[in-house]
């Protein structure tokens, strides 16, 4: 490149040079091959291939292993203010057009899946709420915040507040802090609550931002609820790890002769109640706190009547040191799921990890079925709500992996 770049500028091997040129943005620590030997955490830095050529710029992570998260492969991007509301704008707009009538629930940023490293912005109605895992990015945020906000408002949506919740773990390998609070919107107060209320799939739900799981609440299964709904009309249904009650309200919701939501946390489980109350539908649910583990073998032997299974645990695996272990408890489960459903029953299973790929949990499923001496009909293979866009490119943005299956 001839033209004078006024970043600092690293070089890395050839295997990570592929990796750019096929659209993944992120360069790890042992793929640098020279860079400079001070550089400002958060910093734009070039890089560079082994014969000089321009491959991109992005974010300096001084203490993570993911060393740059690359923004933009244009040598003449400025990568100023206008950039990141540009890239806010992009985002806002994309919701528009594939959620339609959800754009009040839904998830605005995904990340690098929005060209936003480490970002992550829900809407739960009139609030937003944000997690930042990106010293780069939380560099920039002010920006992004407010052309969000901006952009929201000059449609005619009304934004009272934005709650941070940059508490992971993750913040620590980017030299970040952990905290949570509202953010100081210009102009605007805080919100006097952190609990508000959004509908999905026509289902009223009590979202609470400062102490909800992730951001309040999972917004990704919003459509694979209502394909669970779709199936559930005179099915005794067995809702596992219910979480909120989200799946088991929506089975309620499409007709199912009995409900049954089990949840290994007492508090998950009182919050279940509550949306049952609140939709009016208590008298059809039915709950229980238990071990998945515990009670799927249980369930087993004293020949339990469900003909619906649903299975949606946390991810068992956050990291590639535990695939493994978190491989055997999925095939455990659904093994067992299995088993315990008549021919011509449904199941629906999840898995929550980037770190199990789709291929590897087909094939679990392949093999639990095989133990559980069944067949298995796939009637759909699903991912994440659109608002939560898969990146080709980007296998991590592909973490969300649902089956709808029927035993025979």
């Amino acid at each position: 490149m001839k033209q004078k770049r006024e970043f600092p500028s690293v070089t890395v091997t050839k295997k990570q040079e592929f990796s750019i040129r096929n659209g993944h943005p992120w360069v790890y620590e042992d793929e640098l091959t020279q860079y400079p030997e001070r550089v400002e955490n958060g910093s734009l830095v070039d890089v560079f291939g082994q014969k000089g050529n321009y491959l991109g710029t992005g974010f300096w992570s001084g203490s993570s292993k993911i060393r740059i998260r690359i923004l933009d492969h244009n040598a003449n991007e400025k990568f100023d203010e206008a950039f990141f509301a540009r890239r806010a704008g992009y985002a806002i707009s994309y919701r528009r057009d594939v959620m339609g009538d959800d754009f009040s629930a839904c998830r605005l940023v995904h990340g690098e899946a929005d060209g936003l490293p480490g970002l992550t912005i829900d809407r739960y109605g009139d609030l937003l709420v944000s997690e930042v895992l990106s010293y780069g990015t939380d560099l920039h945020k002010k920006t992004i915040y407010e052309a969000i906000v901006h952009d929201l408002e000059a449609s005619g949506e009304s934004i009272r507040g934005l709650y941070e919740r940059n508490e992971g773990e993750l913040r620590k390998k980017e030299g970040l802090e952990q905290y949570k609070g509202w953010y100081d919107l210009e102009g605007k107060p805080h919100p006097d609550s952190v609990i508000t209320e959004i509908t999905e799939n026509g289902i009223r739900y009590e979202v609470d931002v400062e102490n909800g799981q992730k951001t309040g609440f999972f917004l990704d299964q919003k459509y694979n609820r209502l394909a669970v709904r779709k199936l559930a009309r005179g099915k005794n249904v067995l809702d596992c790890c219910t979480h909120t009650g989200s799946f088991a309200l929506n089975a309620a919701a499409g007709g199912a002769a009995s409900v049954t939501a089990v949840d290994i946390s007492d508090t998950a489980l009182k919050m279940a109640e509550a949306n049952a109350e609140r939709n009016g539908m208590k008298d059809k649910l039915s709950f229980v706190q238990a071990d998945l583990f515990d009670l799927l073998p249980r369930l087993i032997e004293e020949h339990a009547h469900y003909n619906f299974i649903i299975l949606d645990p946390p991810a068992f695996t956050k990291s590639r040191r535990t695939f493994q272990h978190a491989k055997s408890g999925y095939q455990k489960i659904n093994t067992m799921a299995m088993r315990l459903l008549p021919r011509g029953g449904y199941l629906a299973t999840a898995s929550c990890s980037h770190f199990m790929p789709t291929e590897e949990f087909r094939e679990i499923l392949k093999v639990s079925a095989q133990e559980a001496g069944v067949t298995l009909r796939i009637i759909e293979e699903r991912h994440a709500a659109p608002d939560h866009p898969v990146i080709a490119a980007i296998p991590e943005t592909d973490y969300l992996k649902f089956f709808l299956l029927q035993i025979l």
